[in-house]
């Protein structure tokens, strides 16, 4: 056989995707229905605006459910179609055609790219945008937070500048019993105390209620205070929201900004930054890991037809999900780095694929 694509291999991208698309679109009514039920008290309560519902929050929410669940859509879609051309008698007289396996995997492949490139696209770039959507909502109607306050934070700023703030506000953007301390290696130089700390969202600049500022010079020393003072800091409210899901709703120039300056602030978020931005690389490669086991899996004729085939698919593709859900857990609780978690899933699981397609009828 020549290596251009053939009509065989068009037919099997075709129903690749089809049914890729198909199986897309009835998983998009299933969750929309199913979370039109859970959420209709919150709407009801909150009296959130229908418009907002719908270009809003299922705007958000389907894009964010669809590409958590792409692994299993893909795995239901190849296994459904590769079984059904089983049943049908239509894979034997393609190996008998003297097409090797591998051979026989390449348009899985071509179509699983297609997959795997869309997915990148929308984790990078499109995603981002509607979690934001999604999260906007959410913090507003859904669950929010009342006083959206962070309490006790040390941050630092660079490498000589420190602040703590023992409570700050981000609804009215407002901090209380602010503290800014400036050291010359581990010598205090400045320490700056102020009952409050304002956010002016027009001058992105702070300002500074009742504070005193102590200078030290060697053995001498200097007090000054006042009413107000205004300054600009290399921080923002947005550093201390304390929504679970805002890390979800930043693009990768906000992620990658806020890993920047985590690394010099040590507020204790890396792995959780670490964990969404490596996720975004690394969750489309499961396009290639599922569709090989899906194949592998699917591609013999057996006596219980499509519908076993399909219950182990599904198992795996849950298997899948769950255990990408163990290893970020074990990110962020259990010290594993965050990029080594992201791979597990896709390591274990490629290795059976492998197996599989070791078992496979040849």
């Amino acid at each position: 056989m020549r290596d251009k694509i053939k009509i065989i291999d068009w037919y099997i991208i075709k129903k690749y995707l089809g049914t890729f698309v198909f199986t897309m679109a009835i998983f998009t009514v299933v969750i929309v229905i199913f979370d039109i039920s859970e959420k209709l008290d919150n709407f009801l309560e909150t009296h959130a605006p229908v418009n907002k519902i719908i270009f809003q929050y299922y705007a958000g929410l389907v894009p964010f459910y669809l590409n958590m669940l792409s692994p299993l859509i893909n795995f239901i879609a190849v296994i459904f179609f590769t079984a059904k051309m089983a049943d049908q008698t239509e894979i034997v007289p393609i190996l008998s055609g003297k097409a090797s396996f591998n051979r026989f995997l390449r348009p899985y492949f071509l179509a699983s790219s297609v997959i795997f490139l869309f997915s990148l696209v929308f984790n990078l770039f499109i995603i981002p945008e509607t979690n934001q959507l999604k999260v906007d909502f959410e913090n507003k109607y859904i669950d929010p937070v009342p006083y959206n306050s962070k309490m006790y934070t040390h941050m630092r700023l660079d490498k000589n500048t420190y602040v703590y703030i023992e409570n700050f506000d981000n609804v009215n953007k407002l901090g209380y019993k602010f503290n800014l301390e400036k050291f010359s290696g581990d010598t205090l130089k400045e320490k700056l105390v102020a009952d409050h700390i304002s956010w002016d969202s027009v001058k992105k600049q702070w300002s500074f209620k009742n504070y005193t500022v102590r200078k030290i010079n060697g053995l001498k020393e200097t007090m000054t205070s006042g009413m107000q003072k205004d300054t600009v800091l290399d921080m923002s409210p947005s550093d201390f929201e304390v929504y679970d899901n805002v890390y979800q709703a930043m693009n990768m120039r906000e992620l990658n900004e806020r890993i920047r300056k985590e690394e010099i602030r040590g507020t204790g978020v890396m792995d959780n930054l670490l964990l969404e931005k490596y996720k975004r690389f690394v969750y489309p490669l499961s396009a290639y890991v599922l569709t090989l086991m899906g194949v592998s899996l699917s591609s013999r004729k057996v006596r219980g037809g499509v519908g076993l085939s399909l219950g182990i698919g599904i198992f795996l593709s849950f298997a899948y999900i769950l255990f990408m859900q163990f290893s970020t857990m074990f990110a962020l609780k259990g010290g594993l780095y965050p990029l080594i978690a992201v791979f597990i899933p896709n390591i274990i699981f490629g290795a059976l694929g492998l197996y599989l397609l070791k078992k496979a009828p040849k």
